[in-house]
């Protein structure tokens, strides 16, 4: 574990690791109402990218934004996110 901490933090992956963990608590953490239109995709760079499954949902949770994110950050503790974006999930 402290060598693969050492070689995560040598090549400056270490916080990006940490922000991951976000796509594992957001179920947890926005509850289950949010959770059952939503989807985490991914973490890239200090942003979280959540798929969401319509227009409406898309609006009120793009005005909960930083309540939302107050919130993700409260559990990843160390390395924490800058935004949330939230897109359109594809239908097909």
């Amino acid at each position: 574990a402290d060598v693969l901490e050492g070689v995560l933090q040598q090549h400056g992956l270490q916080d990006q690791v940490r922000r991951a963990a976000a796509l594992d608590v957001w179920e947890e953490v926005v509850g289950e109402h949010i959770a059952g239109v939503t989807r985490a995709k991914g973490v890239s760079d200090a942003t979280l990218l959540v798929e969401v499954r319509s227009s409406g949902w898309l609006m009120e949770l793009n005005m909960m934004k930083g309540e939302l994110l107050g919130r993700v950050n409260e559990r990843l503790g160390e390395a924490p996110l800058e935004r949330i974006v939230f897109v359109l999930a594809e239908t097909g």
